[in-house]
Formats: structure tokens, C-alpha cells, sequence
């Protein structure tokens, strides 16, 4: 075979897939996708490694943004660019948090506009906005909506929200 012909060959491989991976870029981008989640952070809420959860993209993006208290984000870690983080809002912008509430002595903090304080549901065992403060919403990459294996389960928030000015 010819060399012009392989480079006709492969031209059109790369023409055929590159819409695809396009596409598929852009869907998990930008809608959602399945992620596997791993660490003790989460437990009880999702286990410790082998739950794959269902990821939206687009809510965190939305003006305004619609996170609420009690939602499960996956975040770019503040840490380490290079790995994800999956913890439970516990505070938006403008509100007051406690800082540690595993301390005798608690210390609380207002949440900055366009950041949001993360927690996760095993206090013992997470790195969170205890340790490296609050975290830009820029940081957000999604929220988990539900487990899709080993068993289905749809994450509810868990919290209630009551306006102090009602």
C-alpha cells in the first residue's frame, strides 16, 4: 500500500471519530455523566469505593446557580487541580457556618459571595472547607443526583430549609 493511500486512510479514521469524541466531550461537559466515587468522606451517604453515581452538569451554571444546602457536588479539589472532590454543601454565599462542629469551642465564619462551604458526611475522615476554607463556585464541575450502582437510589437533600424572615 502506498503511503499516500495510508494517509488517506487515516484522515478519514480521524474525520469519522473526532465528531464523536467532540460530542461526548461536550455532553459530559456540559450535561452529565457516570463516575465511579471512591473515599471515606462521603460514608454513610455513598460508600467507600465501587458506587457509580450519575453526575448533572448544568445546574451549577445556571444565573443563579441552582445548589442548594444539603446537595452533593463533585468540585476541581483546591488541593490537587489534577483530582476531583465529592462533598455535601453545607453553606452558600452569605451564610453564616460553623467552622468545626466536632470542636468543644465552635467558630463560625461567613460563607464569601461566590463560594460555597463543603463538608463531608463522615466528619472524621474528610479533607474539606475545615481544612482549606471556603470553595470558589468556579471550582464545581457537577451534582450528584443519584446512585446508579450497585443499586439505584436518587440522593434526596436532606435538609430543610427555614426563611428566618417568615
Amino acid at each position: 500500500m502506498s503511503t499516500r493511500l495510508r494517509n488517506v486512510n487515516w484522515r478519514r479514521q480521524v474525520a469519522l471519530v473526532v465528531p464523536y469524541l467532540c460530542a461526548v466531550h461536550l455532553f459530559t461537559q456540559y450535561v452529565g455523566e457516570v463516575r465511579i466515587s471512591g473515599g471515606a468522606s462521603m460514608l454513610p451517604t455513598l460508600a467507600n469505593s465501587g458506587d457509580w453515581v450519575l453526575q448533572e452538569s448544568f445546574s451549577h451554571r445556571m444565573n443563579p446557580p441552582r445548589i442548594a444546602r444539603g446537595d452533593v457536588i463533585v468540585a476541581i479539589s483546591p488541593y490537587d487541580p489534577s483530582r476531583s472532590i465529592c462533598k455535601r454543601v453545607m453553606g452558600l454565599p452569605g451564610d453564616t457556618v460553623c467552622v468545626d462542629p466536632t470542636k468543644p469551642v465552635p467558630e463560625h465564619i461567613v460563607v464569601p459571595k461566590g463560594h460555597v462551604w463543603l463538608m463531608g458526611d463522615n466528619y472524621t475522615n474528610s479533607r474539606d472547607s475545615r481544612v482549606y476554607g471556603p470553595v470558589p463556585m468556579g471550582l464545581i464541575r457537577g451534582r450528584i443526583v443519584a446512585k446508579v450502582w450497585p443499586t439505584f437510589t436518587r440522593l434526596k437533600n436532606p435538609t430543610t430549609y427555614i426563611d428566618a424572615h417568615t
